[in-house]
């Protein structure tokens, strides 16, 4: 097939024990489903239903790899997340089915321009330019676990210079992984491809360059980033 300019090339993720790589399609985030979190953030929690937003697929960032502070922001934070590798497609999944549709999991850390999403937030605007700008979706090596869910025990940690900013643990998620798989799924059919980062704990904070950001979770890969000097 002929294009009129050379296609976006397709955005993926090295897998533990593969040579191949996991190919992204979508990126999807669940908003507040920390009640820690939501507090720190001035409201108070409620199991609502979990919402979503996006971040494009080419906003990944892997690794070991500098992120260059962001324009439009003098408060660039980190959050912490589990993300979830899908695996296989559905739409409508009840609760009980959703972890079938489950690849794998990886550590993430969803960059945020905290100041832009607090302004857009208070005149009702969607979060877009806060969470959705260029190398804003850290994630790292998938570990494939094919139907299975990680114990609540399991520990998220961040860590930025070696100072440890935010610790806790899964079962402190308001809305479980199969909980999210499902109400996912009742609004887009998911696919093999999809990467959904569950929400993060209290902590979040103010980066700058020359900082070393490092998420660690229980049993995955951990992910390093530098912060570099503005773009």
């Amino acid at each position: 097939m002929d294009y009129i300019f050379e296609p976006t090339p397709v955005s993926s993720l090295p897998v533990a024990g593969e040579t191949g790589r996991f190919p992204v399609r979508r990126i999807f985030c669940v908003g507040r489903n920390y009640a820690d979190h939501i507090r720190e953030m001035g409201f108070q929690p409620e199991r609502e239903p979990p919402f979503f937003f996006t971040k494009p697929a080419d906003a990944l960032v892997q690794d070991g790899e500098t992120v260059a502070y962001p324009p439009l922001t003098e408060n660039f934070h980190h959050e912490a997340e589990l993300v979830i590798a899908v695996g296989k497609e559905g739409a409508d999944i009840p609760v009980e089915k959703a972890l079938e549709h489950v690849y794998g999991y990886a550590t993430g850390n969803d960059l945020t321009r905290r100041d832009i999403q607090i302004a857009l937030r208070d005149r009702g605007r969607p979060w877009d330019w806060s969470k959705a700008f260029d190398r804003s979706a850290v994630c790292g090596e998938i570990t494939p676990m094919p139907g299975k869910a990680l114990p609540d025990e399991t520990r998220v940690l961040l860590t930025v210079n070696g100072e440890t900013r935010q610790d806790a643990t899964l079962d402190l998620l308001i809305w479980s992984v199969p909980e999210i798989i499902a109400a996912l799924s009742s609004s887009v059919t998911i696919r093999p491809g999809d990467l959904v980062y569950t929400g993060t704990p209290a902590g979040v904070g103010a980066m700058v360059p020359g900082d070393v950001c490092r998420v660690e979770i229980s049993g995955l890969a951990p992910v390093t980033t530098t912060i570099g000097p503005r773009g």
